[in-house]
């Protein structure tokens, strides 16, 4: 399968909290994080799209709102819908039953416009494909009830996307690892933890989408920020305990 380098970024807390702490360790991993993965002169990833499941999306940029569905909507044509073919970068949301209520098709983030990708399955309805259409929304359909994330890879990389960063939560995260799609780890890791024992994790193994199984990672970087921020980065092993290519 061809796919894009897929990369997960992800700021954390000590703990492995991915919850935003206000503290000052938390907020300055959080610079680094951004500037690391987007900000322009920055940036080191060299990604040119990143992805996020529909709770991170619902809670940083669609705020649980109700899109404007029209149920009544003529038959939009089959297939996958691409509104911007050649955007510099690309916002990936994953939607399966298309819910998200985006009143905007690019969404700016460190400073990087990125072109809305909406990721359903077959269970979005006619009138949600018509709302991405009149919003100027592109769309891949990937799967029957769960998203496929092969194929949805193999579709993106047809878009040209070329590097991927996953950037949470927990369950999206430990769902690509589980199944073999992941080909580095990136973990800002910050000086600050509260314990919180229901707060979102870096990763989280969670049925059916991903089963709790030991898995082990090969350091391959290591830098110190400053103000106790470290930069880890990982690739992940396969099964024979040998780093996966």
């Amino acid at each position: 399968m061809t796919r894009p380098y897929v990369i997960i970024h992800t700021h954390t807390a000590i703990d492995g909290n991915i919850n935003t702490i206000d503290q000052p360790g938390f907020h300055a991993g959080s610079r680094h994080y951004q500037e690391i993965a987007l900000t322009p002169g920055k940036q080191q990833l060299d990604i040119d799209a990143y992805l996020n499941g529909k709770t991170s999306t619902e809670d940083n940029i669609t705020h649980y709102g109700t899109p404007d569905v029209d149920e009544n909507a003529a038959p939009v044509p089959a297939g996958d819908f691409t509104a911007a073919p050649d955007a510099e970068m690309y916002y990936v949301s994953i939607d399966p039953r298309g819910e998200l209520a985006w009143e905007f098709n690019s969404f700016g983030y460190g400073g990087v416009p990125a072109h809305v990708i909406e990721v359903l399955t077959e269970a979005a309805s006619n009138g949600y494909k018509d709302f991405l259409r009149r919003q100027g929304i592109s769309y891949i359909i990937a799967g029957e009830r769960q998203v496929d994330y092969g194929l949805m890879l193999a579709k993106l990389r047809e878009l040209g996307v070329e590097r991927l960063m996953i950037g949470g939560g927990g369950t999206i995260n430990w769902s690509f690892v589980q199944r073999g799609l992941v080909d580095e780890i990136s973990m800002i890791l910050a000086p600050v933890a509260n314990g919180d024992p229901d707060a979102p994790r870096f990763f989280t193994a969670r049925e059916p989408y991903s089963p709790i199984r030991d898995t082990q990672f090969e350091l391959t970087h290591l830098e110190n920020l400053g103000e106790g921020v470290v930069w880890l980065r990982y690739t992940p092993k396969t099964d024979d305990g040998e780093a996966a290519s």
